[in-house]
């Protein structure tokens, strides 16, 4: 068997506060809090009920948020797309937007299908086209 994606580490200056802009903009929940670390995901799972979920096939990932000294000083290596499943992509960016988002300059032309914005710590992710009944296209 394939090893399978389980977590996604992220450093950060202040995990709380990108535990609750990401979990406002992804509707998932804190699944386990200490000093310097925090884990967000959909939901809590047991240990057990997890195994059995990665045994059976892919899961959505948690996310770690881990404190770290050093600023970021680049573009990041890696990033974020999320997806509208209810809403235009327009409406989903300004609701990111006004949870603290703002938008981000990588480079793009202007013609592209996505809208990149930044978290409250500067980590760039891309709002891709809406998966909506009504607003999906390719």
């Amino acid at each position: 068997m394939a090893s399978r994606l389980t977590e996604i580490s992220l450093d950060c200056h202040d995990p709380d506060l990108l535990a609750d802009f990401w979990c406002a903009v992804l509707g998932w929940v804190v699944v386990h809090r200490e000093p310097g670390l925090v884990e967000i995901g959909p939901e809590r799972v047991e240990d057990q009920a997890l195994l059995d979920a990665v045994r059976a096939g892919p899961v959505c990932p948690t996310i770690f948020l881990a404190k770290v000294d050093e600023p970021k000083a680049v573009k990041n290596r890696s990033h974020f797309d999320v997806s509208p499943v209810d809403v235009s992509q327009e409406e989903e960016v300004e609701r990111i937007l006004a949870l603290g988002a703002t938008h981000a300059d990588v480079g793009q032309t202007g013609e592209e299908s996505w809208t990149v914005l930044a978290d409250p710590e500067g980590n760039e992710f891309c709002v891709l086209r809406s998966l909506a009944p009504g607003h999906f296209s390719l």
